[in-house]
């Protein structure tokens, strides 16, 4: 799967790179691009106890979604951005994929069917309902390969395991390799290496990590580039002055570090085959409390 483009370039680009490559005009005509889309914001199932203690922590919900034409799709990769500029912190969180969760109107069914059920009004609900969230806006990606982003940057820096290699074209050998866009996808998508799906999902942060640490390093003058390649493709409910904004924010808490973790943990989640599915279950308190303290603390 191609999720990890979603983070990459959906956070880093649309968001961040417009921001500090160029004027205010380019930077609008250039938002201009993205699929704005709107969404009913009284029917996503926030508390309004959560709202009102936690509505200075800004919570944007990050779908990859493989879909055909016309239709809506799976998320199969959901992932929450933190922009908390209270405590001057930049957060991601994903969210397994085959989390056994309630969805609203269908009952107990994986979380990545709600975005398919309901579009992403059905997925943030699903979110805010079942872990007590604040999310309000979302950021979409459907598309068949974006490779050439990553070599725009000139790749990025991974380090390969000794039973990753064989999963990766061209790679012969483990230690820090500089991968290509398709090598970066490659390594993303392996599945059935020691870990499963725990360590495929951390694999989708190691490759956010280094190209957040990519994009750092790059000069002013390549990003308007990058995100004119990438805009066209992402879909959201942020409006263009919104994401002036949300893009300022960003590229302040850009200079610290990406913080990141991904729910439920190995502790907390269990496979569990319910009906002939495999599910992945949990305590759904116990996964809240550690969600919020990761989110808002």
């Amino acid at each position: 799967m191609k999720k990890i483009v979603l983070w990459i370039l959906g956070v880093l680009l649309s968001l961040t790179v417009v921001a500090v490559g160029g004027t205010f005009f380019y930077v609008k005509h250039m938002i201009g691009k993205v699929d704005h889309v709107k969404i009913k914001k009284d029917d996503l199932g926030i508390n309004e106890e959560i709202e009102e203690k936690y509505g200075d922590i800004r919570n944007i919900a990050l779908y990859g979604i493989d879909a055909e034409e016309g239709k809506a799709g799976r998320s199969d990769s959901i992932m929450i951005l933190t922009v908390d500029t209270k405590n001057n912190k930049l957060k991601l969180t994903s969210i397994m994929r085959d989390s056994y969760v309630n969805i609203a109107d269908h009952g107990y069914d994986k979380i990545n069917h709600a975005y398919a059920f309901g579009g992403p009004e059905l997925a943030m609900r699903t979110l805010n309902e079942n872990f007590d969230l604040n999310v309000k806006e979302f950021m979409a990606v459907n598309f068949t390969s974006m490779p050439e982003i990553i070599d725009k940057l000139g790749g990025v820096n991974i380090d390969i395991t000794d039973e990753e290699i064989q999963y990766i074209p061209g790679i012969t050998s483990a230690g820090t390799q500089k991968l290509t866009g398709k090598q970066a996808l490659a390594y993303a998508r392996i599945r059935y290496a020691t870990g499963g799906d725990y360590k495929r999902t951390e694999r989708h942060r190691t490759v956010l990590t280094a190209i957040f640490n990519e994009m750092k390093s790059k000069p002013v003058s390549q990003y308007p580039s990058l995100a004119s390649d990438f805009l066209p493709y992402v879909r959201t409910n942020i409006s263009s002055n919104e994401m002036l904004s949300l893009m300022g924010d960003i590229g302040t808490l850009m200079s610290g570090n990406l913080e990141q973790n991904r729910f439920p943990t190995d502790e907390q989640g269990e496979g569990k085959m319910i009906n002939g599915v495999y599910y992945m279950t949990f305590n759904i308190e116990e996964v809240k409390n550690s969600m919020h303290q990761f989110i808002f603390q």
